[in-house]
């Protein structure tokens, strides 16, 4: 039997990540957005045993885990969602005739920017591999200033914890022999300023060092929280771009993820979601914006249904014109849509949790196990794989990618490998959203992908 709608209370917005993980057989959900006032009615499954959500502080959830990940069948009959394991999405995504062709992402480095990280990130990632017969791969972490002892009691920390481990599974699990460059920064990103400084220093000294040849970022700030917006001062914002303009100058490609509240993002100033809002860094135009989709996909990773637009009863992809930043020449195709501002996002994968992808984690001694994940911040590292085959078919770093998809946008889909998406839309609350339609739109930017041809379109091959 399946759970009862979730009823959202107010918000604050930690990072673009998951909007729910949860677990079967007892208490649910880290969340990282969401408060306590988040409520789900019990349900009793078919073995008697009750799940429910069940809120521990104002702002994060503890979980009992699962022993082992369930089919998406018995999701769907257990939970009354659609849950996905690895090897689906590689399947949805067509990215398995990649594979049989060599093209694994070898050679190529994808860094991964969360704060605080996890301490156990290596053994969770063997046992995730294990479970799907996926290759091991050896997870370089670098910790970027006095990151602090991690506390399993701390809800921050375990927060990030459960980003760092949704980011590092579906990176590898995507591109299976890149190299997995794991930064943990030592200050929360939050909302406003706080966080990204750090962030964007380690970004930058990184690509001076000539390490990283794509950049996952799932996290975000809404850009009318960065002091001096109300007065038209966007210089506490545009001052972090640092890390972006050497990013373009190294050819190294930036992803950030559009967000988990629809067309509201996630306003601190506004518990009630009142008005439309953009996130950053997803709005930057040297950055590739990642929205979120819903598959409907059946046991082996078909599809039974055409993808839509993430907006389920846990949140909807952040999508929207920015306040900040004018609309940059590669969305001149688009100008009717985005008017005079930058429009996100640019594409979009997989991120509702009614559709949820597995994590294994063991970071919290007490919720030790397997977990659902869904958000923008499982679409991103899902992207940052494909970026990272693409780079290998092509040869080379394909760097700043939005041009290259817009441009690609104007072929037909067998050639482009770009799959409009045209159902569903992106609002939130009480805030209309953004219809998906023919062509761009703000739900889901250029839509989706089918992976083998898009790997070899953009590679030029």
């Amino acid at each position: 039997m399946g759970t009862s709608p979730v009823t959202a209370g107010p918000r604050r917005s930690m990072t673009a990540r998951a909007l729910a993980l949860l677990a079967v057989g007892a208490t649910a959900l880290t969340a990282g957005t969401v408060t306590a006032q988040t409520t789900v009615a019990a349900a009793s499954t078919p073995s008697g045993v009750t799940f429910k959500l069940q809120p521990a502080s104002a702002g994060h959830f503890l979980a009992a885990a699962r022993p082992a990940p369930l089919s998406t069948s018995d999701c769907v009959t257990q939970i009354g969602i659609h849950c996905y394991s690895p090897l689906q999405y590689r399947t949805a995504y067509n990215l398995n005739p990649l594979y049989k062709q060599g093209i694994t992402g070898k050679g190529r480095t994808i860094v991964i920017v969360d704060s605080f990280g996890s301490p156990t990130i290596q053994h969770d990632l063997e046992t995730f591999d294990k479970q799907w017969g996926l290759p091991d791969t050896n997870v370089e972490v670098q910790k970027w200033g006095n990151v602090p002892v991690f506390d399993p009691k701390n809800s921050d920390q375990t927060g990030w914890a459960g980003e760092t481990t949704l980011d590092v599974e579906y990176a590898h699990a995507m591109a299976p022999d890149a190299h997995i460059l794991l930064v943990e920064t030592a200050v929360a990103e939050t909302e406003g300023v706080t966080g990204l400084p750090e962030m964007m220093d380690a970004e930058q000294a990184l690509i001076k060092q000539g390490k990283g040849d794509v950049i996952s970022q799932s996290f975000g700030a809404t850009e009318n929280t960065f002091p001096g917006f109300d007065k038209g001062d966007y210089s506490s914002l545009t001052n972090l771009r640092y890390a972006f303009k050497a990013a373009a100058e190294h050819n190294v490609t930036v992803l950030g993820a559009s967000g988990d509240n629809g067309v509201t993002d996630s306003d601190v100033n506004n518990n009630n979601y009142a008005y439309k809002v953009n996130s950053w860094p997803s709005s930057d135009p040297l950055v590739t914006s990642v929205g979120g989709t819903q598959l409907t996909l059946d046991n082996n990773g078909n599809r039974t249904a055409p993808d839509q637009v993430w907006h389920d009863a846990y949140g909807a992809g952040g999508g929207g014109v920015s306040a900040v930043f004018d609309r940059p020449w590669y969305q001149t195709g688009v100008a009717n849509v985005t008017g005079n501002h930058r429009g996100t996002p640019d594409i979009s994968m997989s991120a509702a949790v009614d559709g949820a992808a597995w994590t294994y984690d063991s970071y919290d001694p007490t919720a030790v196990g397997w977990h659902l994940t869904g958000g923008t911040s499982e679409a991103t590292p899902i992207f940052s794989g494909v970026v990272a085959l693409a780079d290998q078919a092509a040869g080379y770093r394909l760097g700043q990618l939005n041009w290259r998809m817009y441009g690609l946008s104007l072929l037909p889909s067998q050639w482009s490998g770009i799959t409009d998406v045209t159902a569903g839309d992106n609002g939130w609350s009480n805030v209309t959203g953004y219809q998906a339609v023919k062509g761009y739109d703000l739900a889901t930017g250029l839509g989706t992908i089918d992976g083998t041809k898009f790997v070899h379109a953009i590679a030029g091959r």
